[in-house]
């Protein structure tokens, strides 16, 4: 077959060519194009013309099995409230603008034991608290939420003190029983933004509760209009031995922050930038454009090599992205000659037009599930698998309504059913539109890893099949076919 090459100019979206052939989703097709990553960052990619690009274009699985009860509803609220010492307290924070209800939006979630873990940034005014808990199991339906550590740990952004909590986005929880959060610093980010204290990050022990890290970021690090919106932690051997990875979504880097040596570097890269093309949203009656760079992350648990790699996408975007997490771990690479490093980070598959996601989180058995924000679905893809269409699933019906918004994805560490945990808050609606308080708005689901997907392609055990396929493609702006 022969291979031929279009070029388009930067917002082009133009052809579709529809191809019939056998495709054997499980197999890379061998070309003659080999990109081998350095010695020491532990993996290589297969790329070629355009056979091994239309393996691309399978139709992404459905798991047939899957009616939506798969996932169960954990917690649901029409609109949030705050757990306040007393009813008074309460009622003068709401008087004085301080708690206002339909301004709270519940962002990001985290589990750990007995307790799943909310953000509620400071998007608006009234928010009185952005990080809390719940109870787990849940108690009740809609409980109002508990401050995190205590109320005393949240600033006042109208007398902002720095060395509190402001604005808290998003959460991770390492395996050394440590919660870590990115606190953007910036409140009133839907109508003016603004900065009123560095972004930092922070650890609370969680045996005891007790805050035992705050760092933050040295200002060389944060770019005018930075938002630093998600946050994993990469841990080996040593818990001393950290690493933390921030994702500025507005800026497109990621810093690294390292414990032992208590201080951070910005990481660079072209494939941290918003696809134009993936930046259009089109849900609910509403059309919005978010230019959203490197968001979702996942590390992987690729037992075998011992090697750990960050799965990463922009916001905007339809692809997945790798890069060695050793690479990132390298504090040198980044301080003198960070364009050497740039043919690391490489593309690895896609999604698919409205494949854009938000984030990502990868199971023991090392599959990774990801939101399928467009879609209100969740996705999965066996990771020892080539990251083509055919070998990714989408495991929630269609017919249900309990996923709107999938906004943030967890996957839990428990040892005896691990968990996949979805936080949907209709936030597209929150922003542009009215939300309507009569009604569900806000939603936590949980399903188990191995039941969602079983009979899915994602299962491991599951081996790719061969088919005739028709092969649809959609030929986008700096892809060449």
């Amino acid at each position: 077959m022969k291979s031929f090459t279009y070029q388009f100019s930067l917002l082009a979206t133009v052809q579709c060519i529809i191809i019939y052939l056998p495709i054997n989703a499980g197999t890379l097709v061998q070309t003659t194009d080999h990109f081998e990553i350095g010695t020491g960052y532990g993996y290589d990619v297969q790329r070629g013309p355009m056979l091994s690009y239309l393996q691309q274009f399978s139709p992404i699985q459905k798991n047939d099995k899957s009616d939506g009860s798969m996932f169960s509803v954990v917690n649901e609220w029409k609109y949030l409230d705050f757990e306040y010492p007393t009813y008074v307290e309460r009622q003068r924070a709401i008087k004085r603008g301080e708690f206002v209800p339909q301004n709270n939006l519940p962002l990001g979630i985290d589990v750990h034991r007995n307790r799943l873990f909310i953000t509620t940034p400071r998007w608006k005014d009234g928010v009185p608290a952005s990080f809390g808990t719940i109870p787990y199991p849940p108690k009740e339906t809609s409980p109002a939420i508990n401050p995190y550590p205590n109320w005393q740990a949240h600033g006042d952004p109208y007398n902002p003190d720095c060395s509190k909590l402001i604005s808290v986005y998003r959460t991770a929880i390492d395996k050394c029983n440590r919660l870590w959060l990115i606190d953007s610093g910036i409140v009133n980010a839907t109508i003016s933004l603004t900065q009123i204290c560095p972004p930092k990050i922070v650890a609370f022990d969680l045996d005891t509760d007790r805050q035992i890290v705050s760092y933050e970021l040295p200002p060389e690090q944060v770019k005018q209009d930075s938002l630093h919106s998600n946050i994993v932690v990469d841990v080996r051997d040593k818990c001393e031995d950290a690493h933390v990875f921030v994702t500025d979504v507005w800026r497109f880097g990621i810093v690294v922050y390292s414990l032992a040596k208590g201080r951070s570097w910005r990481v660079t890269n072209y494939n941290f930038n918003p696809n134009p093309v993936a930046s259009d949203f089109k849900v609910y009656g509403l059309n919005f454009q978010w230019l959203d760079g490197v968001f979702g992350m996942s590390l992987s648990h690729d037992q075998q090599s011992k090697q750990r790699v960050l799965y990463f996408h922009p916001m905007a975007s339809f692809k997945e992205f790798m890069v060695s997490a050793d690479l990132l771990w390298d504090e040198s690479l980044w301080v003198n000659n960070a364009q050497d490093t740039a043919k690391y980070f490489v593309a690895i598959g896609d999604r698919g037009f409205n494949g854009q996601s938000s984030t990502s989180g990868i199971s023991r058995n090392g599959v990774m599930f990801y939101t399928q924000v467009h879609k209100d679905n969740i996705g999965c893809w066996d990771t020892s698998k080539p990251y083509i269409r055919a070998n990714l699933a989408l495991l929630v019906d269609n017919s249900t309504s309990l996923i709107q918004f999938p906004n943030d994805l967890k996957v839990d560490q428990d040892q005896d059913r691990q968990g996949v945990w979805v936080m949907s808050n209709r936030l597209p609606i929150y922003l542009y539109s009215q939300l309507d308080y009569s009604d569900i708005n806000f939603r936590i689901l949980r399903a188990d890893v191995d039941s969602l997907i079983n009979s899915s392609i994602c299962n491991p055990n599951q081996q790719p099949a061969k088919s005739l396929k028709a092969a649809i493609v959609s030929i986008e702006e700096g892809q060449c076919y």
